[in-house]
């Protein structure tokens, strides 16, 4: 049974950084797709960072690229979302996510996840 769990969320001005981590268990890294998704109160889930394809490949939503970075650790099964240069319309719960497709699920250029967990919140403030 794959399991994740997502922490690190809190509350950050403007400008700073927050690091969220995903222990995973049940999940073949390997094989799969993992990142994170958010959602903001009246908007759309968006996909904001993916890794894929054992790792080869990244992917960063447009909103986010130069101040987001994706990475894992593989030796404790976790999976981390590193945000710097935080802006308040990054306020919203993020999901840790996984695939089971190698190369991810792809909807209009952005990652859809099959599994996710309970979120953390992130709140940026001006």
């Amino acid at each position: 049974q794959v399991r994740l769990l997502g922490s690190g969320g809190g509350s950050v001005q403007a400008g700073g950084s927050l690091k969220l981590s995903c222990v995973y268990s049940g999940y073949d890294y390997s094989s799969g797709c993992m990142g994170w998704f958010r959602q903001a109160p009246g908007k759309e889930r968006e996909g904001v960072a993916a890794i894929y394809s054992g790792g080869d490949s990244t992917y960063y939503a447009d909103s986010v690229k130069g101040r987001f970075a994706i990475s894992r650790d593989s030796a404790k099964n976790t999976m981390f979302l590193q945000m710097n240069s935080l802006k308040r319309e990054d306020t919203a719960i993020y999901y840790c996510a996984a695939d089971q497709d190698r190369d991810c699920v792809w909807v209009d250029g952005h990652p859809e996840f099959g599994l996710w967990d309970q979120g953390t919140q992130v709140t940026v403030s001006s």
